[in-house]
């Protein structure tokens, strides 16, 4: 894992529209969710979780970008199920090709399965990640940690 204080390393990566995405373009602090798995139980119970996340960090500014190896077809379809789109949700971005770069130079890919890790880094509008977390292969992040890692990271800066 990048740790805290340390620059993270540049991306671009499609959205679920094939849109590129590139991280030194986004203004403000960005939460960077790497996802294992399109359509799988944890996952999607994570994505749903990331809506209300994503609206309720928006309002200062901050994306929500989730990362994962599928493809940009997969994560479209994937988002329209669980409703995501638009607005403050959050975004997908796949990290399909060539497969789980990303993830590989964020310390996020698990190389086995090759899918990402349960990774998240909170990164300041400087690229400087300010708080990171990894849960273990089959357990949940805890969102509210997320959502806590913003707030401290705003109270800091304001």
């Amino acid at each position: 894992m990048i740790q805290a204080g340390r620059s993270v390393p540049a991306f671009r990566l499609p959205d679920t529209d094939g849109t590129p995405v590139d991280l030194v373009d986004l203004d403000g602090a960005a939460l960077l969710v790497f996802l294992p798995a399109a359509f799988t139980p944890l996952c999607s119970n994570e994505l749903a979780g990331m809506i209300g996340l994503a609206e309720s960090v928006a309002e200062h500014g901050v994306r929500v970008l989730g990362i994962s190896c599928d493809s940009m077809f997969a994560l479209r379809t994937w988002a329209e199920a669980a409703g995501v789109a638009g607005g403050s949700a959050p975004t997908l971005l796949s990290d399909f090709w060539p497969h789980g770069e990303v993830a590989r130079r964020y310390g996020a890919l698990d190389e086995e399965r090759g899918t990402a890790t349960r990774t998240s880094y909170l990164v300041d509008a400087g690229r400087v990640v300010r708080w990171s977390t990894r849960s273990p292969a089959g357990v949940a992040r805890d969102l509210g940690t997320h959502r806590a890692a913003v707030e401290r990271l705003l109270a800091e800066t304001s």
